[in-house]
Formats: C-alpha cells, structure tokens, sequence
C-alpha cells in the first residue's frame, strides 16, 4: 500500500504540504500526459454543494480519461460542518475545507471554484437555503463562474426536482446550476459581469445520478435509461500506472477533516448521468460527443494542432527535449493570435510543457516566510537546464521590478544561483482569505471585488519573471515568489511567501464568563512581524465594563516573538452580553486584527487574518460539583467553556479509564461523536455504565448513528436508537415538555427563554426510540414538521443518571450562549439537590 501511495504521488505530482509550492517535476509520461490534455479543448463543469459532494471518479475519469479540462465548483467551503482533526470551526473550517479540495484538485487533475455562499449549517429545504444565501446573489456568482470557465458540459451532483429530500444546499446547487444554464447566454443577466466577460452557452447538462437516488440497486436497475450516459470510471491508464478510481480515492481522502481517508477501488465501475438539457449524445459512451473538441475550435488553430498532434503521435520518450523546436514554433503562432479564452489557457499549458521537456528548473525563494509593508526581501534564484537545449536566462524580475539583466547561459545540468531583493511596496494588501476581509451574513460572505468571486484563494502577491532566449526565441515565464527550507525531521519544505501587519494581538479565549462581579485578569499577546516592534495597545470595551488601564506599551525585539499584556477587567453587576478587542498602534499604522494560522502536514500552511474580538458575559449561574472528566470527541472546545464558569476539567485518557477510575468526578462528559472517532470506547463503555450505576452524571453528546463499530449498539444502560432527525433553525420554539423535573429547576431556573440567541442550529442526531425508563426534558421542532422529542434525554440508573443530548453544545458554549451554559451546569448538577438538602439539614 504505502508503495502504491508514492507511485501514485510521484504520477500525479501530489503536492502535499512539504511541496504545495514547489516546481513540479514531471517524467516522460507525465509530460506525454500533459500533451494529451494539451491537445483536447473542451470543458466540463461539475456543480454540487460542499466540499466532498464532488464525485473524484468522474472528475478524474473527465480529467484523465477524457482529458478535459474539468472544474468543480463547490457553492461553499463548508463552513458549517464538524472537524474530524482539529478546532477550526466556522470560518477557519471553511479555509481548512477549501485547502483540502485544492489538495484533492491536484490529485484528480480538476480546477476549483466557489461562490459566496456561507455554509451556515444543515438545511432541510432549498426555500430556507436560497432564502439565507440570497439567491439572486448566489446565482450571479454561478452564472459568473460559467461565464468564466466556459464548459461545454455541466454536471450537477444533486437532482433540482426533489425538493426536500436531502439536505436543502444540495437541492439548491442543482436548482440554481439549472437556472443558471439558461442564464449565461442571456446578454440582459447579469449585465455587469459583461464588462469583464462574456456571454456563454454550455452545450449539455446531466445529472450524476445513480442507484442511491432510485433508492435501491434493484430499482435502478429497472429504470429507464433510455436518457442516460455511462462510463466505466475503473478504467486503467497505463501511461499513468494507476486506475482511475485509484486517483478518485487518494483525491477524496484528502478531505481528511470530514474523515473520508479511505481505501482505494480497482476494477470496473459505472458511472450514469442523465441528460437534462441539450441534446444527448449519440455515442452514449462520450460526453463531448458532437463537440469539437480539436485546435480547429481555435481560430487559427489548425497549424498550431498540426503541430501539436504530431508531438503526441511521435513522442520520445527517452529524450522529450528532442520536440522542443516544433514546441516552440506553435508557442510561436499561438502567441500571434488574438487574446482569447482558449489561446490564453493552452499557452500556459504549453509553456509548462516547455519547461518540462527541458528539465528546465525555476525557482525564486524568498530567504523569510513572511514581510511586513515596507519590508526588504531577499529572494534567492534558482535555475537550471537539464537538457542538450540552447537556453540562456536574460533576465528575472520580482514584479515586473529589481529586475537583473544576466544573459546567463544556462549549461546543461549546471545551477545557476542568482540573488536579488524587493521591497514590500506599502500599498500590498496582507495576505489572508479574501472573503474574510469583511464582515458577511449568517449565508452570504462579503465579497466587493468582482474579480475575486469564484477564486479558491486569494491571489498571491509576488511573482518572479523569468525571460528566457531558447535559441533565438524569447519566452516570459512567471514562477511565484515562495519560502523554501529544511527542517531536520522532515526534510525539504516549501510555504507560501506572506505579507503581515507589523504586529497583531489577540485574546487567549474567544468567551469569556463572568459568573459573579469578579474582576478577571485578561492577558493579551502581541505578536511582531518585524524587528524591533514597538507600539501600544489599547483595551478597548463598551458601557458597563471597566478596565484598570485602557493602554499599555509593549517592545518586542525580534519578529516572531510575542509579548503578553495583562488588563483588569471588572464586569457590570448584572447580566450582559458585550465584546471587547485590543487595537494595536504601530508605526503610524492601527491593527484590530490577529493572526491565526492553520498548519496541517496535508495542506498548505495558511495565514488567516481575523478580527481580534472577545465576547464578554457577565452571567449568573449556579452550579453544583466542581470536578468533570471529558473524553475528547471531534474537534470539540467544550472543556475550555465548562472551565470558564469555574469547574475544573480533566481529559480522560480512554485507555486508563479502568473500574472505579471515574468515582472521583462529579460528571463524566464525551465529546461530541466520541463513539464514533475513539475506538477505545468500545472497551471502556462497561466502566462508564458502572460508573452511573454506582451514583456519576454521565452526559453524551451527540454521535451519528452508523457510523461506529457495531459493539457500541449499547451505548445507554436501556435501549435508545439514534437516528437523522434534527432542528436546523436556531429560533425554532423550544418547550420544555417535563417541567417539573429537576434539569430544568436546579440550580438554575431554565425557562423558554433561554433557547434565545443560539447560534447556527438546535441540535442534530436526536434519538427517534428510547426505553421508558428515559425523560425527555424539551420537544422542537422546524417549520412545518412534528415535534420531536429527542434532543435531552434523562435516564435514572442505579443511584446515578444517563443524559444523551443531541444539543448543539458545541457551538452554543464556545460562542456564549447563556441559556446553554445555564442547562449544562444543571445537567452536571443533577441529582446533587439532595446533597444540598441533607448537608443543610445536618447543618
């Protein structure tokens, strides 16, 4: 397996972090590969929802099969799911999601884009989505992204004529792809975009459909399939020394924060897609059928395929430079056509193919990872020609500027090292997700430049133009400006070249909990980006609040380093929600962001510039119990919220959990999906039971049903069935059906009232079936549905209790939601009234 997986990285020049940024290198049937795809001019489109709808067997089979040039376009970055890895959630999610389709993108050959839709979380309607994304907008940005990419198929992953049967995003990106279709050739849609585009008709679309939405393989077997394509998405590619469904499987894995690491597939598979609008093809087996798809689609194209066509038929594969001549001279002729789309996406293809047949090497390497404005750069230059090729650099410029005139000779298989600088120009925009510079809405990122939508990232700011003489002929090539290095335990690494602020600073929490009028202690850490920072900070807070010094100054000597402030602050004398954030003044500059960083092995490290806020809640609570144990789940912050309200918690180690190990807690709580992420679970689970059954509070949170080893079918001490159903409208009416019970009166009085101001969703995963012997505290429901029941659920057993919860804990503590944190402290107080009652009696 793991030789498979480095032939398989080798093949397909996986880039993963240590290399996302480095010069590809491409063998003789890599290039081949390449000129096969560079001598097919059609698109396709594939259109779904989120990252890991897209089907990488048929983007791959479209890609690697077909040689298309094939896109896929996610509406969202999937911001509103869980992390299977990690704490990112919400926004740093969506950037972590958005890398890890990149990632996959290099593997199955594909292209991504987006829109500005926000996955705000489940939605069981597409009327809510569009609703919520603004649908005039969203559709805008998908007419916009086909006028760009100009497929002459799209794809959609999801049916638009099923409203209501799958999560509303789904159903929403094929409603809206279909809407779009007959939109993009429309000249009166969409005006604006016709100042940078043009208009655009798709030939064809379908819809990937398969046995799962007949509902099963007997049914679709019978339907009719008279409006169908298939392929055989198993298929072989020699060239490549892989399958098909092995790119499509190392593709899909790397969506690794969703947990979809998975085996790969050989052998034969179908794929279907029914034909929606067009006209179907008469060869049933291929999608561009009736297409031109050759260089005669290109006006004066007809020379250049001639050319090109032959380089294919006759390629050397011992010596590929030998095509160099006959490369050059259609680079010769398509340079002389006019701007156009085709021209201008098979001339960057060509000059990749150039580079490759040479060995020919380019690199400009920034000697730092990051600069601030006004910064001096030092960039070393990198070039070498591993062929028999006459090749000479002229010349290489940092922007188009600090430009060295060399007219180097490039001798075969001899570096050349060049060293140059650049300065920061101060009017370059810092390096961060662009569709986080604004403030957006629950469904719609904020995005003012048009050029940007679409774009998976933001674009980088410092390239490096070679101009090279192959023989007489004059070629610009750009390389972006990136930092490569070495550590010692895992060898060469490459990271994207960045631009900082000066300085920034952030809070340690994102919620901080007053519990009584106590003043707390807040520290802030100031981060340089430079040398010799020097600056203030200023604690900035609203009415009500007080801070015991509002500036202080900080001086931090080198960049990297940071600085921690320490402000008082005291909290009014009654409840109150507010936010407070540092402002940072430096060098005639005022900074109200931090710096947030995202460093995973298999993406890119990124650099997320946010808003350094903190909410501040002056809450009072009543609580019972003092110690918890928390068995981690899936990238949940619960533990740092329970000890925000005074209770010391403690992460369990599931393999010391032995019996009796728990007695010492007054609560044992699991981490959201624990079932289904720590195996070891299924060893300990007859411990917790015990540990209820001798007097614990064990509290679950939720997990999804199927997805765990079958030996956890007993999760509770009585029957329970956990099923999908759940409450997707953070203000939907919450009733508490068992009033009189003691998880909703003691300590803390929970009333209606305290389901206000949650946040994205109720809860997900209730329990549909449970024995008697459980209570159900709350019924909700969403529009238009029955109530259920499930949420919070109350088990007595032994002298203990059982709570399963499907509440969305996880979003509401982290985000600082009173009436979440009111219930908690109940549920981990529960049963210790009588405790109260007997020591005052005694008393």
């Amino acid at each position: 397996m793991r030789l498979f997986i480095l032939s398989v990285c080798c093949v397909l020049c996986f880039m993963s972090k240590s290399n996302a940024q480095a010069a590809k290198h491409s063998s003789s049937s890599e290039i081949y590969h390449a000129i096969q795809k560079l001598n097919f001019l059609g698109s396709a489109l594939y259109i779904a929802a989120h990252p890991d709808d897209e089907n990488t067997r048929l983007i791959s089979y479209l890609s690697n099969h077909d040689k298309a040039r094939t896109g896929y376009l996610s509406l969202t970055r999937g911001d509103g799911g869980q992390n299977l890895i990690g704490p990112e959630l919400r926004e740093l999610l969506g950037v972590l999601r958005t890398e890890e389709l990149l990632a996959a993108r290099r593997i199955d050959g594909g292209q991504q884009f987006f829109t500005r839709a926000n996955d705000f979380g489940y939605s069981k309607h597409p009327d809510e989505t569009l609703a919520l994304w603004n649908k005039e907008e969203v559709l805008g940005d998908v007419v916009r992204i086909i006028r760009q990419f100009k497929p002459d198929v799209i794809v959609n992953r999801f049916d638009h004529r099923s409203p209501g049967s799958t999560h509303g995003h789904h159903t929403a990106s094929a409603i809206l792809s279909v809407e779009a279709f007959d939109l993009v050739g429309d000249a009166k849609a969409y005006p604006d975009q016709l100042e940078a585009l043009s208009t655009w008709q798709p030939k064809r679309m379908f819809f990937n459909t398969s046995w799962w939405f007949y509902g099963s393989e007997e049914k679709f077997e019978k339907a009719d399939k008279s409006n169908m394509l298939s392929f055989d998405v198993g298929t072989y590619y020699p060239i490549l020394g892989v399958s098909n469904n092995e790119i499509a499987s190392l593709a899909s894995s790397q969506h690794l924060c969703q947990g979809f690491g998975r085996l790969s597939t050989r052998g034969s598979q179908k794929e279907y897609v029914e034909l929606l609008k067009g006209d179907l093809p008469k060869d049933e087996n291929n999608i561009f059928d009736g297409i031109d798809t050759t260089w005669s689609r290109l006006e004066g194209g007809k020379a250049i395929g001639e050319l090109l066509v032959d380089v294919e038929a006759n390629f050397n594969f011992n010596e590929p430079s030998t095509h160099l001549p006959q490369l050059l001279k259609a680079h010769k002729v398509l340079s002389a056509l006019p701007d156009g789309h085709w021209k201008n996406i098979k001339k960057k293809e060509l000059e990749e193919i150039v580079l490759s047949v040479c060995g020919l090497y380019l690199e400009a390497s920034a000697t730092v990872p990051t600069a601030h404005l006004g910064a001096e750069v030092a960039v070393e230059i990198e070039a070498i020609n591993r062929s028999a090729a006459n090749i000479q650099l002229k010349s290489v410029a940092i922007n188009s500027e600090q430009k060295i005139t060399e007219n180097q000779p490039l001798i075969p298989n001899e570096k050349v090292t060049l060293e140059t600088t650049f300065t920061v120009p101060t009017t370059t925009e810092f390096t961060s997700p662009y569709w986080l510079n604004e403030k957006g809405s629950l469904g719609m990122y904020k995005v003012t430049d048009p050029s940007l939508i679409g774009k998976p990232e933001t674009p980088r700011a410092f390239f490096a133009q070679f101009e090279l003489d192959f023989d007489g002929y004059i070629m610009s090539l750009e390389k972006e400006v990136v930092h490569r290095f070495a550590k010692n335990d895992k060898g060469e690494l490459y990271e994207p070249f960045e631009v900082l602020p000066h300085a920034t600073a952030s809070f340690k929490d994102k919620v901080l909990i007053f519990s009584d009028g106590t003043p707390k202690q807040i520290p802030v850490t100031v981060k340089a980006h430079k040398d010799s920072a020097q600056g203030e900070v200023v604690f900035r807070s609203t009415k009500g609040w007080t801070v015991e010094t509002e500036t202080k100054a900080f001086e931090i000597l080198k960049k990297g380093d940071q600085q921690t402030l320490i402000f008082t602050l005291t909290p009014p004398d009654y409840e109150e929600e507010s936010y407070i954030s540092p402002l940072v003044k430096i060098d005639g500059q005022e900074i109200t962001k931090e710096l947030v960083e995202i460093n995973y092995d298999h993406v890119p490290k990124q650099s997320i510039l946010l808003p350094s806020e903190t909410k501040v809640v002056r809450l009072d609570i009543q609580k019972l119990g003092q110690n918890i144990g928390y068995i981690v789940g899936a990238g949940d912050d619960v533990p740092t919220s329970l000890k925000q309200i005074g209770y010391t918690v403690h992460l369990i180690d599931p393999a010391t959990i032995t019996k009796g190990s728990l007695a010492k807690y007054d609560a044992v709580v699991t981490g959201i999906r624990a079932y289904n992420v720590v195996p070891e679970l299924k060893f300990k689970q007859k411990y917790l039971i015990d540990y209820v059954e001798n007097g614990g509070n064990l509290i679950i949170q939720y997990n999804t049903a199927g997805r765990w080893d079958k030996q956890f079918d007993d999760i509770a001490p009585y029957p329970l069935i956990l099923s999908r159903d759940r409450v997707t409208d953070e203000n939907s009416e919450v009733k508490i059906v068992a009033d009189n019970h003691s998880l909703v009166n003691f300590p803390n009085k929970i009333t209606e009232a305290d389901f206000d101001g949650w946040v994205q969703e109720r809860g997900l995963y209730f329990p549909n079936e449970w024995d008697g012997a459980f209570t159900p505290i709350l019924s909700m429901k969403d529009s238009g549905e029955s109530p259920t029941k499930g949420s919070l659920l109350v088990a007595p057993y032994g002298k203990g209790n059982y709570m399963y919860t499907g509440l969305s804990f996880f979003r509401e503590l982290p985000a600082g939601v009173t009436g979440a944190y009111k219930l908690f402290a109940n549920m981990v107080s529960l049963g210790k009234e009588k405790v109260e009652i007997t020591e005052k009696v005694k008393g």
